[in-house]
């Protein structure tokens, strides 16, 4: 599919809702209790890359469902790698419309116990917080998903169509990658309309309140380079001056200078427009000046002087991301590699930020590789109707923001989906801090009001689609 996102729709689509919610907007007890008890069974398991599992979650969930009356032609787990399987589950419905896929990741990325102030892989409460490596990226609104299937079932709800939840192994690191590995092997399995996937998106707290509801329709370029110095080494003893270290250091000094030309796309134009209401003041009359085309220079500038998100939303970045060199620590280093980790805005040529590399480091010395393939997919179409439900949904949930489409920074699994042809819509139902957000990071957490109101979003959407 080679559409791309119609964003001034979002003036049509930015429905208002209710500043604040009600007792009565956060799941039912018995959902709030099967909620927690399978987020903490979830955070408990380790699923990380380095020296977890993600077949051991996949296995576990797949007996609840089993355990609850899912058939077991329903209920699949599936993958070639035996740490890294992918569980597929189907809610069958009554065929008025095609399947809609629901997608989350079961994997995480590394966690240190010394580095945290809890344990990262037991579930805290802790001052309306829950703790835990994958809270919020993404088993608290993976577990979302789980529970509003169960709860569906339980109540012997049938949907207008199949609900397909793949929850999947390999989208932090890339290894063994579940979405890559269906569409290449079993995609009868995920077949659907579209897609919601939950790894990122969803009601964004500005402020202390929630300023928009963020659906993501397209995100930047994941694109990692290494630079790597060789050098014939020798003795410590004898120093010098062409040191690979010290080769490498001064070549990524100068990158460090690089700073890519600002410019504001379809996505981040229809995000400016529908943030800038709920700013006053000079930060609205920039966001103002940048959602309109062409945007204004000296808008674009300040705005992405303002936090590292803004600036994220508005140019290409590359920034290193790892180091190594060495062999011995009585020997020169014969080695020194970096590698340095890009995300192009989504119509940015590749080749022009390899150039933009070499001559930012300005060493023919310092040797420039891509590490992989860029992996580009057109932006999903806005979905005027789905929009609309969640508008509809989110109403009696949350106060009086609008509903709008955004470009991510990040990388997520809808990249492999929407280069296949199957649009993508990632958002979810937990209400996060934009300037508090731990993911990847130290002590990750959600707010416990957020992780039970979005149980009831997810159980209201689904019901509505």
């Amino acid at each position: 599919m080679n559409r791309t996102a119609s964003l001034p729709i979002v003036a049509a689509l930015a429905l208002l809702l209710p500043l604040a919610g009600h007792a009565a907007d956060t799941a039912p007890q018995a959902d709030r209790t099967l909620g927690r008890e399978l987020l903490g069974e979830l955070i408990a398991i380790d699923t990380t890359a380095e020296h977890g599992s993600t077949t051991v979650a996949a296995k576990k969930l797949a007996r609840r469902f089993l355990d609850a009356g899912f058939a077991p032609a329903d209920v699949q787990v599936v993958g070639d790698d035996p740490r890294r399987r992918n569980l597929v589950v189907r809610l069958r419905g009554h065929g008025g419309r095609e399947p809609i896929l629901l997608l989350a990741h079961l994997d995480v990325v590394e966690a240190r116990r010394g580095d945290w102030h809890v344990d990262p892989f037991a579930l805290t409460e802790r001052d309306g917080y829950f703790y835990g490596r994958g809270t919020m990226d993404i088993k608290g609104a993976g577990v979302g998903l789980v529970e509003t299937l169960l709860r569906l079932h339980r109540e012997h709800f049938v949907p207008k169509g199949d609900y397909i939840l793949a929850l999947t192994a390999g989208e932090e690191d890339g290894v063994a990658n579940g979405v890559q590995w269906l569409l290449a092997h079993r995609p009868e399995l995920i077949r659907s309309a579209y897609s919601i996937n939950v790894d990122g998106g969803g009601p964004e707290i500005r402020g202390g309140k929630p300023a928009v509801l963020s659906v993501e329709t397209a995100e930047k370029v994941y694109l990692s380079y290494t630079l790597t110095v060789h050098n014939p080494g020798g003795h410590s003893s004898l120093p010098t001056p062409d040191n690979a270290i010290y080769r490498l250091a001064k070549g990524l000094e100068r990158l460090s200078a690089l700073q890519f030309p600002l410019r504001s796309n379809a996505a981040t134009r229809g995000y400016y427009a529908t943030l800038a209401k709920d700013y006053t003041g000079a930060m609205a009359a920039d966001m103002r000046a940048v959602a309109r085309a062409p945007s204004d220079p000296a808008a674009l500038a300040r705005l992405a002087a303002s936090s590292a998100y803004n600036n994220a939303q508005l140019r290409t970045t590359c920034v290193p991301t790892l180091l190594a060199g060495g062999h011995a620590e009585n020997a020169l280093p014969q080695m020194a590699r970096a590698t340095v980790n890009c995300r192009l805005l989504p119509d940015e040529d590749p080749d022009r930020v390899d150039a933009a590399l070499r001559q930012a480091v300005a060493d023919p010395g310092v040797e420039i590789a891509r590490v992989a393939p860029p992996q580009p997919s057109p932006p999903s179409p806005v979905d005027e109707a789905l929009f609309a439900r969640v508008a509809k949904v989110a109403r009696g949930l949350w106060g009086p923001i609008p509903v709008s489409p955004y470009m991510s920074a990040g990388a997520s699994d809808s990249v492999f989906l929407r280069a296949a042809g199957m649009p993508s819509y990632v958002f979810n139902g937990i209400a996060y801090d934009v300037d508090d957000d731990r993911s990847h990071g130290q002590d990750e957490r959600i707010l416990v009001d957020a992780y039970y109101r979005s149980l009831e979003f997810d159980y209201r959407l689904l019901k509505e689609l």
